[in-house]
């Protein structure tokens, strides 16, 4: 499973996080969890002051795809779009990348061909 975005430990417990500028997180689970509001089937969430939170942190998954570095930014059907991680244009267009915007260089590539996928907090 893909994560990316930032993840919040309460309670003993790891949640999808949202930060809000009001300094609340929003806490996001897929199953009923007491003092959680149902949003919609398998979406739940409650609202917490940022000081109850054990951590806080951002969490992306990497990889490495033709011997490059890559950030995991999508999957579907047996293929994963990645991101082009290596800053280097010259390398990006060597092989094939597709330019989604200045620096940004993404491809679909098959899943099976990815290596060292894991996550990587920042």
């Amino acid at each position: 499973m893909r994560r990316d975005g930032y993840v919040a430990r309460w309670l003993g417990r790891e949640f999808e996080a949202v930060p809000g500028a009001d300094g609340e997180i929003r806490l996001y689970t897929a199953q009923p969890t007491d003092g959680f509001e149902e949003l919609r089937p398998d979406r739940y969430r409650r609202i917490v002051p940022a000081f109850e939170l054990e951590s806080l942190r951002y969490v992306r998954t990497v990889c490495r795809w033709r011997g490059e570095p890559f950030v995991i930014v999508g999957e579907h059907d047996g293929w994963t779009r990645v991101e082009y991680a290596g800053g280097r244009a010259p390398v990006a267009e060597a092989l094939g990348l597709d330019r989604i915007d200045q620096g940004v260089w993404q491809a679909w590539a098959p899943s099976g061909e990815l290596e060292g996928v894991h996550e990587e907090f920042i």
